[in-house]
Order: structure tokens, then C-alpha cells, then sequence
């Protein structure tokens, strides 16, 4: 266990004092999680080996799952009622929080040690609670069959050390989108690279099409870019090293690897891009989701931060109708692109009661594995499966190429010790690109600075 081990309350002080937490198959389910299991085979996840005791727990969620009817939660609830089922004396009690404001919720909630005991969300949040001890260890959720079917680089974004603090559930590479009636119209599909089965193409490819609308289509904006808050920053680097062929941190994520010459001239690119009208105006004061949304309203041809999930999720969000595609990040030599995953799963806050922890551990192996609602809850998502077994969710162009993409998956920096304060340092660095600050180059260096000195303190406190 890591020497700053400390109790729950100890870190709700840290987070007082300013700690910057905002970012953003089948295991075994037959053994009846209500019935006390004789079972000796190691391989059975210890939660379901527990004998059930009435327990209630609190479960915070993102919109993780599409709306049913147009109603957020009414999934969770159905989830819930099927759960009650198999585990009646587990009672549930869900609160649905908003990408928005559920983040600073969290936030609070932690400081005022009234956290939920479980919460379905991403590495970016979770493995930082995992580091400050705020959460409960899964490691006896895991079998070996579970264990062998992830991938090792999912199972990295999932834990701290030896410890698994997430379960993962879904996940979907993320990547740029196109709204291709706007090629249809204006002529230009053929500037698209939807004929190659990989659809990588290159940065001069890519600036074509955007020419192409400006010219073609004035009411549409070409392309997007935003710097306001921390969500999505994904796009936003995965955009920068892609069109810079680089790196956002280097391989062992032990310091910043973006601030190459080629993604300095990105940079200064997508700059110049701005002033040209080939890129939305006011980026500095834009937000992703303003920016996704205008791609909604049909008014943006491409968007920066885009995946299977997001598309699913964004049916009901459209303002005109059109056709959405994904897209690889265009790269400046037209190699294949590397692509950050998205990954979701299910963790535990450790609020101290082992009847919760138990509960809780009993309701994520349902949603993740149940025979039934494993594949149901994943489908609702709109993501692919974290199981390598699991394959052919759906039967829809754009998810086969999902699923093909995933060859250019990278790993996410996300379990950079740090991070948290990392991704503090990067917006902040490119509104002084985007408003003439600082050149792309300066951004990058000083970005570089500031994260690499994160990265040396974080790697100190954890000794």
C-alpha cells in the first residue's frame, strides 16, 4: 500500500486546501448474487461469494446510458427494478448528474464525505480518487477469464499500481465526425477518404475539404476547435499530435511529448486557420460541448471530439437532420493515426462500510455481466465492449468501423501520475495560442514546463 495511504477524511481536507479533482462474456453471474456460494474455483469473483445482507446504496451517474423515452434515469431505473430481481435486499437509490455540473458535485460531495458509493464514469476522474484512497479496490471482481479478455492497455487506465479501482465496462476510440450531406451537397465527397477501408488521410487532404466548404457551403462553418474548459480535452490533443505526428506524453507518461516542432506548426496552423474562416471564430471562449453542438445544428462540417458513444448518444440532439461519420484525426504524413480510447466503468467509493462496498460491487458485476442486461446495458451505451470476446454489437456501418479502428487505439494519459494537474496546465496554454499570446511553439514549451514539474511532484508524493 502507498506510503500516503490516508483515511477518507484526511483527503477531504487536501481537497479543501484546492486539490483540482474537475476533469470532466460474462464473469460468473449463475451463482446467484442472493445466495451464498459454496463455490471453491478462485477464479469466481469474491463479491459474488459474499452471503447477501440488506445493504442500501446511492448511485450517481452521467448520462452513461441513452435516454429512454426521452427520459434521463428512466434506463437506470429499468436497470435497477431487473437488478432488485436477483438482490432484493440490495436497495438502490439513483441520482443523475450532468457532465456539466456533476463533476464540481462530485467535488463537494467528496469534501463533505457524502460521496456516493458507486458512480459509472471515466479513468480521468476515477484513477485521481484512486490515487487519494478515496475508492475500494476491485481486484476480487476480477477473474481470470475477465482478467485475460481486457486488454492490458484498458487494464493499465484502470488501476493504481496493483490495485483495480474501475471496473471497465465500454469503450469506443475517439475521433473526429463529418457531416457528409454537407459533402453531398456541395459535390465534394469524393474529398472525403470514406473509400479506403481505414479512412486514414492526410493533413493536405484534410485542408482540401475544409476549402472546399468554405468555398461551396459559406453558411457552414468548416471545422471547430475549442479551449474553454477541460472537457473533451481529448479531442483537443489527440487533433494536435495527430496533424504534429507526436505524442501528448511520452510512452512511459513520464513527460510531455507534444511540444515537437511539427506539432508547434499544427498549432500555429489551426491559428491561422481561424483568422482564414476555416475554423470557428472565438475557440479561446468555446467549449466542446459548443462546438459538438454546432455540429448538431448543422452548422460545423467537422467536429473534433466524437466517438460510436457519442454518436448514439446524439440522435435525439439534432437540430436539422444529416448524416454523421467518423473520421481518424488526419495526420501530417498521412501514417495512421493514434487514437485515444474512451473508456467507461464502474467504481466504488470507499465510504467506509463493508456492506456497501459489498453491495456495490454486487451491482456493477450486474450491469457488466449479467447473461441479459450485460449486453443490453452495453448496446444502451452506444459503446463497443471492453471484452475482447464480445464483438458485433451492432449492425451499423459506422460502429463495424468503430470496431475496426480500435487497431489504432493508444494508450490514454490519463494514468499519468499528475494528471489531474496536468490537464489544468492545457487549455490555458492554447487560449494564449488562439488570442496571440504565445506562439504555437512557446504554448507547447511552456505547457511542457509546467506539467512536467506535475509530473515530478506526483511521482514524489506517491514514494
Amino acid at each position: 500500500m502507498r506510503a500516503m495511504k490516508k483515511g477518507l477524511m484526511s483527503i477531504v481536507g487536501v481537497a479543501l486546501l484546492g486539490t483540482q479533482l474537475v476533469a470532466c462474456g460474462n464473469t460468473n453471474t449463475a451463482n446467484s448474487a442472493n445466495e451464498p456460494s459454496n463455490n471453491t474455483d478462485k477464479s469466481e469473483p469474491a463479491a459474488t461469494e459474499t452471503a447477501a445482507k440488506p445493504a442500501e446504496i446511492t448511485w450517481w451517474n452521467f448520462p452513461s446510458f441513452q435516454a429512454l423515452d426521452g427520459e434521463v434515469g428512466k434506463y437506470e431505473k429499468e436497470i435497477i427494478a431487473a437488478f432488485n430481481e436477483k438482490n432484493p435486499e440490495i436497495k438502490v437509490n439513483l441520482e443523475m448528474i450532468t457532465f456539466e455540473g456533476g463533476p464540481e458535485k462530485l467535488n463537494v460531495a467528496i469534501a463533505s464525505n457524502t460521496a456516493p458509493d458507486v458512480i459509472y464514469d471515466a479513468p480521468g476522474r476515477i484513477i485521481d480518487w484512486g490515487k487519494k484512497d478515496l475508492l475500494a479496490p476491485l481486484n476480487d471482481m476480477v477473474t481470470d477469464e475477465v482478467k485475460n479478455d481486457i486488454s492490458e492497455a484498458f487494464w493499465k487506465q484502470s488501476s493504481v499500481g496493483d490495485e483495480t479501482f474501475m471496473y471497465p465496462i465500454n469503450t469506443a476510440p475517439f475521433m473526429m465526425a463529418v457531416n457528409k450531406t454537407v459533402f453531398e451537397k456541395i459535390g465534394a465527397l469524393d474529398l472525403l477518404p470514406l473509400d479506403k477501408e481505414d479512412r486514414t488521410w492526410t493533413f493536405e487532404e484534410y485542408k482540401k475539404a475544409l476549402e472546399a466548404v468554405k468555398e461551396k457551403a459559406p453558411d457552414v462553418i468548416p471545422t471547430g476547435f475549442f479551449a474553454k474548459s477541460q472537457a473533451g480535452d481529448q479531442g483537443t490533443r489527440a487533433y494536435l499530435a495527430n496533424l504534429g505526428v507526436s505524442r501528448f506524453l511520452n510512452e512511459d507518461n513520464s513527460a510531455v511529448a507534444i511540444n515537437t516542432d511539427n506539432a508547434a506548426k499544427a498549432l500555429d496552423w489551426i491559428v491561422q486557420a481561424t483568422k482564414d474562416k476555416l475554423s470557428v471564430s472565438g475557440a479561446a471562449s468555446l467549449a466542446a460541448a459548443d462546438v459538438n453542438d454546432l455540429f448538431l445544428q448543422g452548422k460545423l462540417a467537422f467536429t473534433l471530439n466524437y466517438s460510436a458513444v457519442l454518436k448514439a448518444q446524439n440522435v435525439s440532439k439534432k437540430m436539422v437532420e444529416f448524416e454523421d461519420v467518423l473520421l481518424p484525426f488526419p495526420t501530417l504524413d498521412g501514417s495512421e493515426p493514434k487514437l485515444e480510447p474512451y473508456l467507461g466503468g464502474m467504481a466504488v467509493f470507499n465510504n467506509g462500510d463493508e456492506a456497501k462496498i459489498t453491495a456495490s460491487k454486487k451491482l456493477i458485476d450486474f450491469i457488466a455481466n449479467d447473461p441479459v442486461w450485460g449486453k443490453k446495458n452495453l448496446i444502451q451505451t452506444g459503446g463497443l465492449s471492453v471484452r475482447n470476446s464480445i464483438t458485433g454489437l451492432y449492425d451499423d456501418a459506422e460502429y463495424k468501423y468503430a470496431e475496426y479502428a480500435r487497431k489504432f487505439t493508444t494508450d490514454a494519459p490519463t494514468i499519468a501520475d499528475g494528471y489531474a494537474d496536468i490537464r489544468t496546465f492545457w487549455f490555458p496554454e492554447l487560449q494564449r495560442a488562439l488570442t496571440g499570446g504565445a506562439t504555437g511553439k512557446e504554448a507547447l514549451d511552456s505547457f511542457a514546463a509546467k506539467a512536467n514539474e506535475a509530473i515530478t511532484k506526483a511521482k514524489a508524493a506517491m514514494k
